[in-house]
C-alpha cells in the first residue's frame, strides 16, 4: 500500500511537470508534438486557445451555448486529424480560419432553417456539398491572403476586431489611435477582402452565397 502511495504521488508529480513545460513550448513546438500523438500537447493548445476563440464565436453568432459547439467541433477536428495537421502560418490563425468556417456553416444552416419555415423551396444538399466546402476553404485562403497583404496597422487592426473578437474602443485604446482610426484601417480591409473575393469568385457560386446571405453577412462580420 506504501509503495502505491509512493508511486501515485511520483505519477503525479510527472505529470504535473509534464504540463508545465508544455506550457512554456511555442505553439509550433507544441504541433510538432501533436503530429505525433501527443495529448498534452492537446491539452495546452485547448487550454491556451478555447477562451479566445469562444469571444470570437459569441461574437459572430450572439449565442454562447452554439459558440461552445462551434469551439468544440473545431478542437474536434483538430484532434482527428492530429496526424496530418500542418500550421503554414500560425497557430491562432489556423483556428481563426478554421473557426471562421464553421461560423459561415452556421449562418447558411440558420437562413436554411428561416427559409423552410417560411415556406420557401431549399435544396438542402447544396449547404454541405464537396464543391461548396471546397469553395468556401478557397474563399477563406483567398482573405487570409487578402489580409496578409495590407499595411502593417491596417493588418494588426483587423486580426484584433476579426480574430480576437475586440470592439473599436478597445482597439483603440491598446493601439493609442481613435476609434475613426479603426473604422478606417477596418473598412480598407473589408473593401480589399471584397475586392479580391470578386475578381476570383465564380459567378454562379457567388450567386448562392449572396442569395442565401451567407458571403454577404460574414463580411458584415468578418
Amino acid at each position: 500500500m506504501i509503495f502505491h502511495g509512493f508511486l501515485l504521488i511520483f505519477t503525479l508529480l510527472k505529470a504535473k511537470k509534464t504540463m508545465e513545460t508544455l506550457k512554456n513550448l511555442s505553439d509550433t513546438e507544441l504541433i510538432h508534438l501533436l503530429n505525433r500523438d501527443h495529448r498534452g500537447a492537446f491539452t495546452e493548445i485547448y487550454t491556451r486557445y478555447w477562451d479566445k476563440l469562444l469571444a470570437v464565436c459569441i461574437n459572430r453568432l450572439g449565442d454562447e451555448q452554439e459558440a461552445e459547439e462551434c469551439v468544440q467541433d473545431v478542437f474536434t477536428s483538430l484532434w482527428l486529424r492530429r496526424a496530418d495537421v500542418v500550421v503554414k502560418h500560425t497557430l491562432n490563425t489556423y483556428l481563426g480560419a478554421a473557426i471562421k468556417y464553421q461560423v459561415i456553416k452556421r449562418l447558411d444552416l440558420r437562413y436554411l432553417k428561416r427559409t423552410q419555415l417560411a415556406g420557401e423551396v431549399t435544396d438542402e444538399s447544396t449547404v454541405d456539398s464537396p464543391e461548396l466546402a471546397l469553395f468556401e476553404k478557397e474563399l477563406m485562403a483567398r482573405i487570409e491572403t487578402t489580409v496578409q497583404a495590407l499595411p502593417e496597422k491596417c493588418r494588426m487592426v483587423y486580426r484584433l476586431s476579426r480574430d480576437e473578437g475586440k470592439s473599436n474602443k478597445e482597439i483603440a485604446a491598446e493601439l493609442g489611435i481613435s476609434e475613426k482610426t479603426v473604422e478606417g484601417h477596418i473598412t480598407r480591409a473589408l473593401s480589399d477582402i471584397r475586392n479580391n473575393l470578386s475578381a476570383v469568385a465564380p459567378a454562379i457560386i457567388v450567386s448562392h452565397w449572396i442569395h442565401s446571405f451567407k458571403l454577404v453577412v460574414w463580411l458584415s462580420v468578418c
